[in-house]
């Protein structure tokens, strides 16, 4: 079995991991709701007081093993001498911003390795991806470990803390094994600390009591576009500000400003003809990629982007 059916078949067999999934438990607090900017304003002083009395203790560099790219953040100990996260320098802190209930969120998150190979890619929030993780909670309890993942989920299903950073880190290369399992090599590592509103907010999970900030070691170890309207073009390619995130409200990523973005419209400049029809070549029954649909005549429009070139076409 080569290496790329066995992820296929993982991708077949996945079964999206309860504590990252978005969805919610019967078991959700019969109490008031509390208010989300206040929430957050808590959220983000604990985090940030975390990332000023933590230190990251340990990065393992072992590749190609489970183990490889293994985080540890500590509390530094009275008197301690060490660097906090938040003033460490060789994995520089950084963060998104991200808009929800009428709040902009930050999320802060540094990598320990960019990620890099031949196969490298970055996920845009609606890919699915492979990710080894660990997380905890600010008191450094851990509620989940996932070192060997054999579940791709999309990043549309997962809480927004994830889907948001995760396009910020890179996949590497892996190799089979003749025991038939996969070495991961070069992949992007990080930790990503993430406010309850990106969370679970007021939903308890096993071993996350309501309105707990998340911390997470990751590792994106491999990423699988998709094709959500299947029209021939992957919905990373359809991103009209090539910013890495698809969304459903950005006038960018709708052509033809009919209300459905691109990756999810079947006919992307409205003109009744299937986008999949006018990426045709000719009267063949091969398809050009995105790289190589022609420009409408006389237009630097790709042809399937503008209502004005109609098929067929001569290729």
């Amino acid at each position: 079995m080569t290496i790329m059916k066995k992820l296929f078949n993982l991708i077949l067999l996945s079964s999206v991991a309860l504590l990252i999934c978005s969805c919610g438990e019967d078991d959700v607090e019969d109490v008031p709701l509390r208010d989300f900017s206040e929430q957050y304003a808590k959220d983000i002083a604990d985090i940030e007081t975390y990332l000023q009395t933590h230190y990251i203790e340990n990065v393992v560099n072992n590749p190609g093993q489970t183990n490889d790219q293994n985080i540890t953040i500590t509390k530094i100990p009275d008197a301690g001498t060490q660097t906090s996260v938040w003033n460490q320098t060789l994995y520089p802190l950084n963060f998104v911003n991200v808009s929800q209930n009428g709040i902009t969120y930050k999320v802060y998150y540094f990598k320990t390795r960019e990620g890099s190979g031949s196969t490298s890619k970055a996920p845009c929030n609606y890919d699915n991806v492979l990710v080894a993780y660990k997380g905890n909670l600010l008191d450094s309890s851990v509620f989940e470990t996932n070192d060997l993942p054999q579940d791709f989920f999309n990043l549309n299903g997962v809480i927004k803390g994830w889907s948001e950073v995760f396009p910020k880190f890179k996949s590497g290369n892996y190799v089979g094994n003749s025991n038939g399992t996969i070495s991961f090599f070069d992949f992007g590592a990080g930790a990503i600390f993430i406010p309850s509103g990106l969370g679970y907010f007021n939903q308890p999970r096993t071993n996350i009591p309501s309105y707990s900030p998340l911390v997470f070691t990751v590792k994106l170890l491999e990423v699988v576009r998709i094709d959500h309207d299947g029209d021939g073009i992957f919905s990373y390619l359809e991103d009209g500000n090539a910013d890495g995130y698809l969304r459903l409200d950005d006038p960018l990523d709708d052509t033809d400003g009919d209300g459905t973005p691109d990756f999810l419209d079947v006919d992307d400049d409205a003109d009744g003809f299937l986008t999949k029809a006018e990426l045709k070549i000719g009267t063949t029954n091969n398809y050009h990629t995105l790289e190589t649909v022609p420009s409408c005549a006389g237009q630097t429009a790709k042809r399937h982007l503008t209502i004005n070139c109609i098929p067929p076409y001569l290729d």
